[in-house]
C-alpha cells in the first residue's frame, strides 16, 4: 500500500519537567496531529513513551484549551472571564507594566513567575528572560526543585555535576535508586537497570522511606526516616574504611580530604549511632556498605527527594562523595548520577541576556512566594505578577499565604496557561498558550546526553501564542530593541554557541537528524582520570569553598527542621512525618485536570501505618482530615504497609478546585528553605491526621 500522500511524521521532543525527554513521532495528517508514540531509533526513549505523554493529543486536542485571550470579569479566585482581542490584551499589560515601572515603586514591584511546565530552551527561558531583565523588574530565583541537591552536588565533584552515562547502566553490577522513584519519575533509566539486572545479574536497591513502585519492583529497600539520607551515608563510610573497603589509590589520586572525612566518619558515626537516627538497624547497613563497595561497577541514582528538608543539599553533598570513597567513578556507568544537564555547554547567558537587567535589582525565592505577594519581604511591594509554564496556586508551598496573596485586589496578574489552572482564576487577563506540537524549541536534558529539535507540527489552535512569540509582542509594545528579540532560529543558534560539547551540533544538522549525540566519548566515564572541575582538581570530600560560604567542610548530618527527634515540641502536636512526592498520573499539577488521569489516579489519599492508623480510629478507605498550623487538605486513608508508623505519604498534585476540601498537601507544607541553594522543603511537615465526616 502506498503511504498516505497528506500523511507526514514529524519528531516532536517531550516538553514535560522529567529527565527521560523522549523523542516523539508525531503523525499529522491534513495539518492534524492523529497519531504519537515513541521514537524506536532514538537511542534513550527506545520506542515507548509513559502513561503520561502516550495520551498527549488527548491534551493539545481537549476541549478545555484555553483558546481565545480572556479578561476578568468576576472576583478574584472566581474565575469568570470574558474574552478580548490579543491587541487589547497586549495593550492592557504593556500599559499596567509602564505604568508601574514608572511610579516611586519602579520596574521592581513587577515579579515573574515561572518553572518548567516546559524545559525547552526557547520557551522556558530565552526571550521572556530577556523582556523581564530589560524592564528593569524583580528577579526570579527558580528554586522550587533542584537547587539545593545541585549545590551540594557541585560542591562535591565540581561544576556542571556531572554525572555517569545513563546508556552504560546496562554494564553495571549494583544499582542504587537513593530518594529516586524511577519507575515513574525515569522509566527509560529503569528499564536499562532492568536490562543490567537480566544481562550482569545486577543488584537493584532503593533507597527511601517510601515502600514506592520502584521500592516494589527492587530486589532489596532500605527504608531510612525522612531526611536522614546524610547519616545513612555516613554510616555506610564508616563501615567501608573500618573494614577496608575503601579504594586508597583512588581516594590519594583524585579526592581531597580523605583522612579529615575518614576520622569524621569514624569517631562520629559508627553504625548504632546511625541505626538510632535513620531507624536502619546495623546489619543492614553494613551489608549495604559491603555490597556497594565490592560489587562494582556500582551506580547510586541520586535524585531530588532526599533534599526537600532542611539538610538536603548537605545529604546530597555526602551520598556524592560515596563513589569516590570505594573508586566507582572508575568504571564506565559507575559513581553517580544526579544530572546530566552539567554536560550541555548551551550559552545561557548569550540566550537569556542577564547583563540587561540594572545591577542592585533584588532576587525573589520562588519558594516565597506567599511573603512576596504579602509584603514581608524587603524592597517594593509586589504589584504585577505574570506566570507562565508554572501553577503556584497548587504547587508552591505554604499555599494559604499564597492564595491570600493572589487575591489582593491590587495586584495585576497575568497567566499564560493552557488550561483554566488554580493559578488562573486568580488572573486579570489570560493568555491562551501553545502545546509542543505549535511551537518550536531546543531541548536538551538532565536524563540523557542527546540535544534535539522540536519543530512546530501543527499550527497554534485557536488563538493560542507560543511564550516567545508574546514576549516578542509584549517587548514591541513597550519600544524595547527589536534586535533583542529575534525569531526562533536565531535563537537556537545563540544558544548552540561555540561551546565544546556542542561541536559539530548546528541548527540544520538538529533539524534534519532530530536528535544529536553531545560530543562526549561513548561511554562515557566523566571521572576515570581522577580529575575533576573543582578548584582543587579533585573531588572534594573536603571543601575549602564550603568554608568559605559558610558550611561545614566535611559531610555532616543536619537533621529536618520537622524532626520528631529534635523537635519534641512540636512532634507532640504533631506527630506524623508527612511526604508529599509525584502522583504518577501527573506531573506536578501538569495532567491533574485530565478526566481521564484523575480516573486512573482515583480520590487524594494518605498512606498511613496501621499503628497510625488504629490508633485514630481510622479505616482504610475513609475519609480523613491532614492538617498542622498552616492548614489542611482531606484524603482517603490507604493502609498499604508502605510506610514506618510516624510517616504518611500524600502523593499528589492535585488542583485544589477538583480536590474534596478545596486544598491539596501544599496547604501543610512551609516555605522554609534548605540548607543551601534556597530549596524547597516541601518533605519537612510534621502534621496530625484525624478522621472526617465524608
Amino acid at each position: 500500500m502506498s503511504p498516505d500522500p497528506s500523511s507526514t511524521i514529524r519528531k516532536n521532543v517531550c516538553p514535560l519537567d522529567c529527565p527521560d525527554t523522549c523523542s516523539m513521532l508525531v503523525t499529522v495528517r491534513d495539518g492534524v496531529a492523529t497519531e504519537l508514540k515513541g521514537d524506536p531509533l532514538h537511542s534513550f526513549t527506545r520506542g515507548f513513551l509513559c502513561r503520561k505523554m502516550a495520551r498527549y493529543l488527548d491534551r493539545v486536542y481537549s476541549n478545555d484549551r484555553l483558546m481565545q485571550p480572556l479578561i476578568r470579569v468576576g472576583r478574584k479566585g472566581e474565575g469568570r472571564f470574558e474574552p478580548i482581542a490579543w491587541d487589547e490584551a497586549i495593550d492592557s499589560i504593556a500599559g499596567r507594566f509602564r505604568a508601574i515601572a514608572d511610579s516611586a515603586d519602579g520596574p521592581q514591584a513587577i515579579l515573574p513567575y515561572s518553572y518548567y511546565g516546559t524545559m525547552g530552551k526557547i520557551q522556558a527561558s530565552s526571550l521572556d528572560r530577556r523582556f523581564f531583565h530589560r524592564l528593569g523588574t524583580s528577579k526570579l530565583d527558580r528554586t522550587i526543585c533542584a537547587s539545593a541537591g545541585t549545590v551540594g552536588y557541585e560542591y562535591t565533584v565540581g561544576r556542571g555535576r556531572l554525572s555517569a552515562d545513563p546508556l552504560a547502566v546496562p554494564g553495571c553490577k549494583f544499582l542504587v535508586n537513593w530518594g529516586s522513584n524511577t519507575v515513574n519519575t525515569n522509566s527509560h533509566l529503569w528499564s536499562l537497570m532492568i536490562e543490567a539486572r537480566k544481562k550482569n545479574g545486577a543488584t537493584i536497591v532503593t533507597v527511601d522511606p517510601y515502600l514506592s513502585p520502584t521500592a516494589r519492583k527492587s530486589d532489596w529497600h532500605i527504608q531510612p526516616r525522612p531526611g536522614t539520607d546524610a547519616a545513612l551515608a555516613l554510616g555506610l563510610m564508616h563501615v567501608i574504611w573500618r573494614d577496608g573497603l575503601a579504594d586508597e589509590e583512588y581516594l590519594a589520586r583524585a579526592t581531597v580530604g580523605a583522612p579529615l572525612l575518614r576520622d569524621r566518619v569514624l569517631n562520629d558515626y559508627p553504625p548504632e549511632r546511625v541505626a538510632a537516627i535513620t531507624a536502619v538497624d546495623v546489619a543492614t547497613i553494613e551489608a549495604f556498605a559491603h555490597r556497594l563497595s565490592k560489587e562494582q561497577p556500582s551506580l547510586i541514582r541520586l535524585n531530588y527527594g532526599m533534599q526537600r528538608h532542611r539538610g538536603g543539599g548537605m545529604a546530597v553533598r555526602t551520598i556524592a562523595c560515596l563513589p569516590a570513597v570505594i573508586g566507582s567513578w572508575r568504571h564506565a556507568g559507575g559513581g553517580a548520577m544526579l544530572s546530566t544537564s552539567g554536560a550541555y555547554d548551551f550559552d545561557m547567558m548569550r540566550l537569556t541576556r542577564p547583563d540587561l537587567s540594572p545591577s542592585g535589582t533584588r532576587t525573589i525565592n520562588m519558594n516565597q512566594l506567599g511573603e512576596a505577594l504579602l509584603g514581608e519581604l524587603p524592597g517594593p511591594p509586589v504589584r504585577a505578577l505574570y506566570v507562565y509554564n508554572s501553577n503556584p496556586a497548587a504547587v508552591a508551598p505554604n499555599q494559604a499565604k499564597v492564595l491570600q496573596g493572589l487575591a489582593r485586589d491590587d495586584l495585576f496578574v497575568v497567566v499564560h496557561e493552557l488550561f483554566a489552572t488554580d493559578t488562573v482564576d486568580y488572573a486579570d487577563i489570560v493568555l491562551p498558550a501553545t502545546s509542543q506540537l505549535e511551537h518550536v524549541d531546543l531541548m536538551g536534558s538532565y536524563g540523557h546526553h542527546e540535544v534535539m529539535y522540536n519543530p512546530r507540527s501543527i499550527e497554534p489552535l485557536g488563538e493560542c501564542r507560543s511564550n516567545a512569540d508574546v514576549f516578542r509582542a509584549l517587548a514591541e509594545r513597550m519600544g524595547f530593541e527589536p534586535e533583542l528579540f529575534p525569531d526562533d532560529d536565531t535563537l537556537i543558534r545563540e544558544a548552540l554557541g561555540e561551546g565544546p560539547t556542542l561541536r559539530g551540533i548546528t541548527l540544520e544538522r538538529l533539524k534534519e537528524e532530530g536528535s544529536v549525540r553531545l560530543d562526549l566519548p561513548t561511554p562515557y566515564a566523566p571521572f576515570a582520570d581522577g580529575v575533576f572541575p573543582t578548584p582543587s582538581g579533585k573531588c572534594e570530600l573536603y571543601s575549602e569553598q564550603m568554608a568559605r560560604d559558610g558550611f561545614d567542610p566535611l559531610p555532616t548530618y543536619i537533621p529536618p527542621l520537622e524532626d520528631p527527634q529534635s523537635r519534641l515540641d512540636l512532634a507532640a502536636r504533631y506527630p506524623i512525618q508527612l511526604l508529599s512526592p509525584p502522583r504518577p498520573q501527573f506531573l506536578n499539577s501538569t495532567f491533574a485536570n485530565s478526566q481521564r488521569h484523575r480516573d486512573h489516579a482515583g480520590d487524594p489519599t494518605v498512606e498511613l501505618s496501621a499503628d497510625d492508623a488504629q490508633a485514630r480510629d481510622i479505616r482504610e478507605g475513609s475519609w480523613v482530615e491532614v492538617f498542622n498550623d498552616r492548614g489542611s487538605f482531606r484524603a482517603r486513608a490507604a493502609l498499604t504497609g508502605s510506610v514506618r508508623p510516624g510517616v504518611a505519604v500524600a502523593a499528589g498534585i492535585y488542583w485544589n478546585k477538583l480536590s474534596p476540601s478545596g486544598s491539596n498537601a501544599n496547604n501543610t507544607t512551609s516555605s522554609a528553605l534548605t540548607d543551601m541553594g534556597g530549596g524547597a522543603t516541601f518533605f519537612d511537615n510534621l502534621v496530625e491526621i484525624k478522621s472526617a465526616d465524608e
